[in-house]
């Protein structure tokens, strides 16, 4: 059994050559379906649950939409901005703080619908270690995306004292290794395969320390949703019932989820889609899926605050619209 979690597999080819010989994204067949494609932003694993949901049991084929979806990795949480600002495709899934920093280098991405209300991103320390909570981090390494919001927010929140900061490598090898070793995960992936490797994982989510973007975002552009909203509404109704069927039984989808990427196991999918399960509830009386300005002001706010943005260059308003969600709700 292998120690990594995700397969450092090449990605960057699969975006490059998007749209190379294929019919444009948006294009129509003669029955009036639209074919198009979603870029994921991570290879397929259960925070795309309810995407590949809507692909595999069809809901995407009723609205008349023949979706491809394109596997991620390594650089896609960026690439798939990049690739909807040039256009090359419509929509892209994303998390909070990458529309945010998108929006304040100039590139329109707007999010219309958050699967995970509450951000799965953890530090993943050993039980021995003796840590119990994120300010406890002291005399290890830390496996870490340094250059991102949360990254910079935990630097600027806690102590981190003899905490030397390493590079992430994307799977739980050295974790596996190493006593004084910690590492940034997602609570329901890394915390079940180390423990099936025989480690003794232990999950401090990153949200405890106030920062908790929305994840796994459907994104699209202002110009798709100026130009194109039917479009925009067919995706998100389909996309939304996908998730709603797939934290009601995700069986079929994780049996979908394994052929896409084997390095997941069906155990691991079990334990990993009730895990998530919790991150997506919505406040009483909201809807799946569900954003208020409130919580894009209090992210946007935060990036300015760790110096990721420049003060007053995004507007929480302009990073997302509810419109394609249930009517009666509002962005207020």
């Amino acid at each position: 059994m292998t120690i990594l979690l995700r397969l450092p597999i090449l990605v960057l080819a699969v975006f490059v050559c998007i749209g190379c010989t294929q019919p444009p994204d948006g294009a129509s067949t003669p029955d009036g379906t639209t074919t198009l494609k979603l870029a994921l932003n991570w290879y397929p694993e259960v925070e795309h649950g309810g995407f590949i949901a809507a692909k595999t049991l069809g809901l995407y084929d009723n609205a008349k939409l023949d979706v491809e979806l394109v596997p991620g990795g390594p650089g896609a949480p960026q690439l798939v901005i990049t690739e909807l600002a040039a256009e090359r495709i419509l929509f892209a899934v994303s998390d909070a703080d990458n529309v945010v920093k998108a929006r304040a280098s100039g590139l329109p991405i707007v999010a219309v619908l958050a699967p995970l209300q509450n951000s799965p991103r953890c530090i993943m320390v050993h039980q021995s270690s003796g840590f119990k909570t994120l300010e406890d981090l002291a005399d290890v390494e830390l496996a870490i995306s340094e250059s991102r919001p949360f990254a910079l927010w935990m630097k600027k929140k806690l102590p981190l004292k003899n905490v030397q900061l390493v590079p992430f490598s994307g799977s739980v090898g050295e974790f596996l290794q190493k006593k004084a070793f910690a590492q940034q995960a997602f609570v329901f992936s890394e915390p079940f395969t180390a423990k099936e490797q025989g480690s003794d994982p232990q999950a401090m989510l990153v949200s405890d320390i106030g920062f908790n973007p929305y994840a796994s975002l459907l994104v699209t552009t202002e110009k798709m949703i100026r130009e194109q909203p039917d479009l925009v509404q067919s995706m998100v109704s389909a996309s939304v019932t996908g998730w709603k069927e797939y934290l009601a039984d995700p069986g079929v989808t994780n049996a979908a989820i394994h052929v896409m990427n084997k390095s997941m196991s069906p155990a691991a999918l079990e334990f990993g889609a009730s895990a998530m399960s919790p991150l997506c509830q919505v406040a009483e009386n909201e809807s799946l899926c569900n954003m208020t300005l409130e919580r894009w002001k209090t992210l946007v706010q935060q990036i300015e605050d760790v110096e990721d943005i420049k003060s007053g260059s995004v507007k929480a308003e302009d990073c997302f619209t509810t419109q394609f969600l249930a009517p009666e709700k509002s962005a207020e």
